[in-house]
């Protein structure tokens, strides 16, 4: 597959498909555990959960997927290749690098958790902390690029990326096939569109309902504006869902194949990752938790024996051991 040109056009269940195929070897197909809601005490009627457990991917979370699809895509310059991140999108992008012998320079800002931060050291990749935010790094990530003719890898704004993160929902739809709800946590958006896309020539009863804290409501912001544009970006989460806009593509997906958008506070996100440790012994970080919180947090009411299955992404966290 050549180089993709990132619009809306390029990104079709098949071509995730595809996608799927080059990344295979180099990324977990990761299990699924499904579970009646009552056992995770959650309000409201019972019925089947699916969680899939994407925090045991490469690099703790779903971003290697993307990554390796970026690196194994798109031709790489002797420059090497730059990224951006919170923290799990940079982890990503240095551990595929590293796999692949590719140098990678990762500019993160300066509220990424110490445990992205040191992922990304023990990768190789050349690493600078720069800025109060995502998008402090992002500006500073592209006068490297423009400086030095490195390759960017876009964290959620490019064909590639979209795609690889689609493979979560091919692979979800095999492991949990009756399910009719997909949740998913919403940064930039590139989780939500690759499921989105993945699930958009799959069932039709099947519906893709993104959740972002209401403190960075990047991608309802833009939904309401028809265009991509600045939002707060707090949150306990802000290291992996508080960019300042979401990116064109992703919000295209939206716009198409995505059901809604709910918001969740920091309080239910809290709340979701204490719950995932004390029922099920599941480390999370915070931006893996905003999807589940909309569970927890009634914010989403499933119908009597609604299947729903949630996406569980993002380990990269030092809160381990809630009781110490």
């Amino acid at each position: 597959m050549p180089d993709l040109a990132s619009t809306p056009s390029t990104l079709s269940r098949q071509a995730v498909a595809e996608v799927e195929q080059r990344i295979r070897r180099y990324v977990r197909l990761t299990p699924v555990i499904t579970l009646d809601r009552t056992e995770l005490g959650l309000p409201g009627e019972p019925g089947p959960l699916s969680l899939k457990l994407e925090q045991l991917q490469h690099s703790g979370s779903f971003k290697a997927r993307g990554a390796f699809a970026n690196l194994l895509l798109r031709d790489i310059p002797p420059a090497g290749i730059v990224a951006a991140s919170g923290g799990n999108h940079g982890a990503a992008v240095a551990y595929a690098a590293g796999v692949l012998g590719i140098r990678a320079r990762i500019f993160v800002p300066e509220v990424s958790s110490p445990a992205k931060v040191s992922r990304i050291r023990a990768y190789g990749a050349e690493l600078e902390v720069t800025g109060g935010t995502y998008s402090d790094s992002l500006a500073a990530s592209q006068d490297w690029a423009s400086a030095t003719g490195a390759l960017p890898i876009h964290a959620f704004n490019q064909a590639e990326t979209i795609l690889g993160a689609g493979s979560v929902g091919l692979e979800l739809a095999r492991q949990a096939p009756a399910a009719t709800t997909v949740l998913a946590s919403v940064g930039g958006g590139g989780l939500l569109a690759g499921i989105a896309t993945a699930y958009s020539d799959g069932p039709a009863a099947t519906r893709v309902v993104g959740v972002e804290p209401k403190d960075a409501p990047t991608m309802t912001a833009a939904l309401a504006a028809g265009q991509p544009v600045d939002a707060p970006t707090g949150s306990v989460a802000v290291d992996s869902l508080a960019p300042r806009q979401v990116g064109e593509l992703t919000l295209a997906v939206a716009e198409r194949h995505v059901d809604r958008i709910l918001l969740v506070s920091d309080a239910a996100i809290l709340t979701t990752q204490r719950l995932l440790w004390d029922k099920l012994r599941i480390v999370a970080e915070p931006g893996a938790c905003a999807a589940l919180a909309s569970l927890v947090s009634e914010r989403y009411s499933p119908a009597l024996r609604e299947h729903v299955a949630v996406v569980i992404s993002g380990a990269n966290t030092t809160a381990v051991d809630f009781d110490r």
